[in-house]
């Protein structure tokens, strides 16, 4: 793993750290390299049951490194997207813990995650037209998913930066907190979340996140295909055990 990323575990929760805080932790080769491995780790290991991504010395991520960007360096990985994240379907929970700047590419990274949170004194933003760009990132396709249509045009067309209560009253953010607490927050939730069945998580993600592709008469029959398994799960007879004997449920991810 990269030194530009460093990479934690705590309570089954695999803690990504964007580490360049000499350049607002912007995203290189290396960065990318790091990240795609470490969400790899995320997808493959069973006793991980949700991610955080977080940047280190007070700032999220700025988004792409320009001076890599001029040097050659690519940051997208071919099916994954930017930083190896963008375009890539986690079957597992990401949170993004965003202290300071979550700015064009790094405000596409703390998208493409499920939940966020936020020091009240962060800011978003998909700056692209300023620089004669477009947030191709997944920026201009998931902004209107997280907020009302004409507030997503806004803040595309001016480009100006988007304040974090301001985020969080139009839905972006799920939690806000005092600034240096958005990892410990992001892990809470984190906690919070792998308390449930970890099959049942998986598959509740996954209907969200589909959903949104599907057709009405689609719908039904295209749940029904994933949650079925559930179902018939180990997992859900222990939950109902457990409801019963008024016990907590010892989950076996089956």
């Amino acid at each position: 793993m990269s030194d530009e990323v460093r990479v934690d575990e705590q309570d089954h929760v695999l803690i990504i750290t964007i580490n360049r805080p000499q350049a607002r932790n912007a995203i290189n080769a290396a960065v990318t390299g790091a990240v795609s491995a470490a969400l790899d780790q995320l997808e493959v290991r069973e006793d991980l049951l949700c991610g955080i991504l977080t940047g280190a010395g007070g700032t999220f991520c700025a988004g792409m490194d320009l001076k890599a960007f001029l040097r050659g360096e690519s940051v997208v990985i071919p099916g994954l997207g930017l930083a190896g994240m963008t375009e890539r379907r986690l079957r597992k929970p990401v949170i993004a813990a965003v202290e300071g700047y979550a700015l064009a590419g790094g405000c596409e990274l703390a998208l493409a995650c499920d939940l966020i949170v936020a020091a009240d004194d962060a800011r978003f933003g998909i700056p692209e037209v300023k620089r004669g760009l477009v947030a191709a990132a997944g920026g201009l396709l998931r902004l209107p998913l997280r907020m009302p249509y004409q507030l997503a045009m806004e803040h595309a067309l001016t480009g100006d930066p988007i304040e974090a209560e301001a985020a969080y009253h139009q839905g972006l953010v799920n939690r806000l907190v005092a600034p240096g607490q958005a990892v410990t927050e992001a892990l809470a939730l984190a906690r919070r979340i792998n308390a449930n069945a970890p099959v049942a998580v998986r598959v509740s993600k996954e209907v969200i996140s589909r959903c949104l592709d599907w057709t009405t008469d689609e719908a039904f029959r295209e749940q029904e295909a994933l949650v079925r398994p559930v179902f018939d799960s180990e997992d859900a007879r222990e939950g109902a055990r457990a409801f019963a004997e008024k016990r907590a449920p010892v989950w076996r991810g089956k």
